[in-house]
């Protein structure tokens, strides 16, 4: 499982979270699940429900609400398979914002619950592939509240990690943005962590659970099969290379070091360049 980054932060996320549960008139019980360097907190509580707080800077998050899982509550089909929302909490403390979701209680587990990539093959059914199919699919025409990846951002960071110049960014659709291992369950799926989604490139989506899989090649492989339709085009292969870039933008702040070599080899292949290496600084936040 994540961990908070340091004490003060887990301090700040248990408090944040026995706020929100008094706020929403509930109770918590059971161990908390931590998200990503303790930005989220999360626990069972009553009614068979899921309490889950985001702690963000306050100078980087919306003035109203949250613009995640509260947007798309309003405009995502219910054929997309995802925890739905019951009530919202929000409260500012100095540089921090807090939100609090109140959603459905997911059992199963997630598929990685320790690294957003994929270490060993979850052996995952037909059926599990075809409600992923089906959930991309129905989500790509929804309304989306942001543009989640930018060409600004893909500019300054192509030539740098992939060592080419960014290609134009020109079909979009609606897409999760986060789409990685610690955010799936197994069987029965359903789609977690709804903070980022938005318009992303086409191809996006897909690509990035591929390029979290590398490690594991038969479910790569599986992806490229279920997903060959839009993978496989000029527009998913530009979706591909973003998904790439900003993997080994990480791998430039201190992650995922098993994964940089075939992160790297799979960008060669596909763009015909080898990425520039440099030695990674410091993971930060």
């Amino acid at each position: 499982m994540y961990s908070p980054k340091d004490e003060i932060t887990r301090a700040r996320m248990e408090d944040a979270l026995a706020h929100a549960a008094a706020g929403l008139s509930t109770t918590t019980f059971g161990e908390a699940a931590w998200g990503w360097l303790g930005r989220t907190i999360g626990s069972r509580t009553e009614g068979g429900r899921w309490l889950r707080v985001h702690c963000g800077e306050a100078s980087k998050t919306p003035a109203d609400r949250n613009e995640g899982i509260a947007v798309a509550e309003e405009r995502i089909s219910d054929r997309v398979s995802r925890p739905r929302l019951h009530k919202l909490f929000r409260w500012g403390d100095g540089p921090y914002v807090f939100e609090a979701e109140l959603i459905d209680y997911v059992a199963q587990p997630v598929v990685s619950p320790t690294t957003p990539h994929l270490t060993k093959d979850p052996d995952l059914p037909d059926s599990w592939w075809a409600t992923l199919r089906e959930s991309l699919d129905a989500l790509s025409t929804a309304q989306p509240p942001r543009e989640t990846i930018r060409q600004s951002w893909a500019d300054r960071v192509f030539p740098e990690f992939l060592g080419i110049p960014a290609p134009t960014i020109i079909e979009r659709v609606t897409g999760h943005a986060d789409l990685q291992w610690a955010n799936l369950t197994h069987d029965p799926l359903v789609i977690l962590d709804w903070e980022r989604w938005g318009a992303v490139p086409v191809g996006y989506d897909p690509a990035m659970l591929y390029v979290n899989s590398l490690r594991v090649p038969p479910v790569a492989d599986r992806i490229r099969t279920e997903f060959a339709h839009i993978l496989d085009t000029p527009a998913g292969r530009i979706g591909e290379q973003i998904a790439l870039a900003e993997m080994l933008q990480a791998v430039g702040r201190g992650w995922y070091s098993e994964l940089a070599p075939l992160l790297r080899r799979r960008a060669e292949q596909l763009t015909g360049v080898r990425p520039p290496t440099s030695a990674p600084t410091k993971a930060t936040v």
